[in-house]
């Protein structure tokens, strides 16, 4: 009798224990391998596990989600299957875009600044020393939802006057690190991606450099519309106040800053300029 009541509290105990306990799914894209995600981010999750549980005094599990594609990953957080996000700020816009209810928590601190850069690059021993002289050449972007890979660098080539019908050919790659490989091997000519990823391939060998680079705003986190107020606020205050340099360090960034969607008006307006990359020359021309 003793051991039939002793398991059923264990049970009873059991079952308490697993319904407060409040699990919440991370979402985050592929913009490198998959792997590369995991690695990214997991130490973080943990910190945040941690953080939560303490704030809102119950125990916090947080589910790692890794999205395909950039599609994938804006469905996922506008429609409430992820909890929260981590995106690019052109992902972030478009998301806005379409459920205005999103909220944003924090963006990155890349050395205590709202800002980093993204990169044109060529291969090492080309013989281009300017924007300019890609026309009649070929290019590779990343992601066609890409803040680096698509809207800020086509946004520099149009302002230089390379656009999309003066190139010999592009292409959309969908990841950074495919675009820098693809000009280290000559299958393109020059190419846009991130600073970050650009470096590591550099370090491992692969024959490129930079041509020049441009500034981007650093990456937002957002809450779903369907997280509560009590989480969101919970959320937001865990990331401001995160500084464990071993759960940041893979992410190659030193913290959180307050965020405000202002802080996205230039990635805006590169995405409502877009065509402009798509016009002939002299439709812009007279325009200048």
């Amino acid at each position: 009798m003793k051991l039939i009541i002793t398991s059923l509290l264990l049970f009873s105990l059991m079952t308490t224990a697993a319904q407060s306990e409040i699990k919440l799914k991370f979402g985050v894209y592929t913009s490198d391998k998959p792997t590369t995600m995991v690695k990214m981010f997991r130490p973080l999750l943990d910190t945040l596990e941690n953080n939560l549980s303490i704030k809102l005094k119950q125990p916090v599990s947080i589910s790692l989600q890794v999205a395909r594609t950039y599609d994938q990953g804006i469905e996922d957080l506008v429609k409430g299957n992820v909890d929260f996000a981590r995106m690019g700020p052109a992902s972030y816009i478009t998301s806005k875009k379409l459920n205005p209810d999103l909220k944003l928590l924090a963006m990155e601190s890349k050395k205590g600044r709202k800002i980093f850069y993204g990169i044109i690059c060529v291969q090492e021993n080309s013989p281009f020393q300017s924007i300019k002289e890609l026309k009649g050449h070929s290019f590779a972007f990343g992601n066609q939802r890409s803040t680096i890979g698509r809207y800020l660098s086509q946004h520099l080539l149009s302002t230089e006057g390379v656009h999309a019908n003066n190139l010999s050919n592009y292409k959309y790659l969908k990841r950074h690190d495919r675009v820098g490989y693809a000009v280290g091997t000559g299958q393109f000519d020059a190419g846009a991606l991130k600073e970050g990823t650009f470096k590591k391939l550099v370090k491992k060998g692969v024959k490129i450099r930079e041509l020049t680079r441009f500034p981007n705003v650093t990456k937002p986190w957002i809450a779903s519309s369907k997280m509560s107020h009590e989480n969101m606020l919970a959320l937001k205050g865990a990331l401001l106040s995160i500084t464990d340099k071993n759960a940041l360090k893979p992410l190659k960034k030193q913290g959180f800053l307050s965020a405000q969607d202002s802080d996205y008006a230039v990635i805006r307006k590169s995405m409502l300029n877009n065509n402009d990359f798509f016009k002939p020359d002299e439709t812009l021309s007279n325009n200048r």
